[in-house]
């Protein structure tokens, strides 16, 4: 019988990264004791990773709707040979934070968020005019049963393992007001947080807070939804995450709840979503797994299968190629910019 290695601190710390990064002046010596290293020995870790390209950044992640903001998926049908010259076009937009190829029909999926003041059907209206797109379906989220990236950086958890949703629909404010403290406070964290002894010492003096005030802001801000967590993230293919895998499911609508809740405890899941159906398009649940090899990937998919949805329609949309993927950036000039050159008032329905 083969020895399971025991687990290391240096993979303890890249588990314990992604789940928050504590607002305190020495975050990282706090984060280093609890897995067993010094922080110089932390830090020396999260900057080899972060060289190596596995480590993408270190900075707050917000929720888009609690801010305001309106956001969709949305799948595009485009000519194949084309493809590569659409996805130009919807990369330009400063909203636009993911695309890729996938194998089906609709082969061209992005994520677009705007801010409260503008018309998301306009933007996404104008990009499938301007890329030349066949169809384009916008797939908004109807519920949020779970968002939450974490990976497993020991290789040892079972494909079917469960835990409860760290964030959820009942975690979203959708009437909080943002304030102008808000939007600086935004504007600081979306920032790459410095791998240093004292990483929130420059976004303080920014605020004009200690960075006692600031964990505060950051704990009401958190307390209504709009703030998730500051934690690390990580490019899934650096971290040997190659392969991403989107299940789509054919719940009944009466079913969908039960099921969405259950799919969504699923630890390899990372998103899970209710959305629309179209006549071409009948899924209703979305869950999306990342695994080391195709085999993984689809090993989580055929998991939910087994357990939570025994006979129904469902079907696995993979990248094929990664267009664009980067973070969200709220409330930046670039946005406004796109938007003054290419929508005009008489396109809006906010108008």
């Amino acid at each position: 019988m083969t020895a399971v290695p025991e687990t290391t601190p240096r993979e303890l710390l890249l588990n314990r990264v992604q789940k928050d990064i504590p607002i305190v002046p020495r975050p990282y010596r706090l984060i280093a004791e609890q897995v067993g290293l010094t922080e110089a020995e932390a830090l020396d870790i999260l900057r080899e990773e972060k060289a190596r390209g596995v480590l993408r950044q270190i900075s707050a992640i917000f929720d888009t709707r609690t801010l305001g903001y309106k956001s969709s998926l949305v799948a595009v049908k485009a000519d194949p040979e084309k493809l590569d010259e659409v996805a130009d076009v919807i990369n330009a937009h400063p909203g636009v934070s993911h695309n890729y190829r996938r194998n089906h029909d609709f082969n061209l999926w992005y994520t677009i968020a705007v801010p409260p003041e503008s018309d998301l059907e306009a933007h996404v209206q104008k990009l499938h005019e301007l890329s030349g797109a066949e169809l384009t379906r916008l797939m908004p989220t109807l519920h949020l049963f779970k968002i939450g990236v974490e990976f497993d950086m020991t290789g040892k958890e079972e494909w079917n393992a469960k835990s409860a949703p760290a964030y959820t629909q009942k975690d979203r404010n959708l009437g909080y007001e943002v304030t102008d403290t808000d939007r600086r406070f935004v504007l600081e964290f979306q920032k790459d947080l410095p791998l240093v002894e004292e990483p929130f010492a420059d976004a303080a003096l920014a605020l004009g807070m200690t960075v006692e005030e600031v964990a505060a802001h950051a704990e009401r801000m958190k307390a209504a939804g709009a703030l998730r967590r500051v934690s690390a993230v990580f490019r899934h293919q650096s971290a040997g995450f190659t392969f991403n895998a989107m299940g789509v499911w054919a719940v009944p609508q009466d079913e969908v709840a039960a099921a969405g809740q259950r799919m969504a405890e699923f630890k390899a899941v990372s998103h899970c979503y209710l959305r629309p159906t179209y006549p071409e398009w009948p899924y209703t649940i979305f869950t999306m797994v990342h695994g080391r090899s195709k085999e993984e990937a689809f090993g989580k998919i055929r998991a939910i299968a087994d357990e939570v949805a025994v006979g129904v329609d469902h079907a696995i949309l993979y990248s094929t190629k990664e267009y664009k993927k980067v973070r969200l950036e709220f409330f930046i000039p670039e946005f406004y910019e796109w938007e003054k050159t290419h929508i005009s008032p008489s396109e809006t329905q906010n108008s």
